[in-house]
């Protein structure tokens, strides 16, 4: 691929008509396990909008929820954690799962996984929910990891 061609890397067509090792489907089921929530520090970003839900599931004014949960990062705010590199709201389980930022719910579908095979398979062993679960589609698998690039 020629430099100028990077663009396509996002151009949803040419995504779509490419050959992947996931062609036929990944299953996937999220066991909440924390094996992605807790361990090796890192940073989950969370955009304003997701600021708002996830303050007002937690019954919290959003200035007082950013103190608490969230510290500054680039330009924008992540998640933090523990002294332990754990997410702040990982307590055997997501406290906030069903309003968990984007970034979470595209797990495990990130480009840096699904760049090859061998990667997934080497991510794999990490996951106990790859592999298991619902059967995620190709098309499914791609407009994932697009929206990841916007994080």
């Amino acid at each position: 691929m020629k430099p100028d061609d990077e663009n396509l890397l996002t151009d949803p067509l040419y995504l779509k008509h490419r050959s992947y090792f996931f062609d036929q489907g990944l299953y996937f089921e999220c066991r909440q396990c924390g094996a992605c929530c807790t361990g090796a520090p890192g940073a989950v970003y969370v955009n304003k909008k997701e600021i708002a839900i996830i303050a007002r599931y937690l019954h919290m004014k959003q200035d007082r929820f950013i103190r608490i949960y969230l510290y500054p990062l680039d330009d924008r705010y992540s998640i933090g954690e523990d002294s332990e590199g754990c997410c702040l709201f990982y307590r055997n389980g997501c406290i906030i799962y069903p309003v968990r930022p984007d970034q979470c719910k595209t797990y495990p579908f990130w480009f840096q996984n699904l760049r090859s095979e061998e990667n997934w398979q080497r991510f794999s062993q990490s996951c106990p929910g790859i592999g298991k679960g619902r059967k995620y589609k190709k098309e499914e698998i791609l407009s994932t990891a697009i929206l990841t690039l916007n994080l």
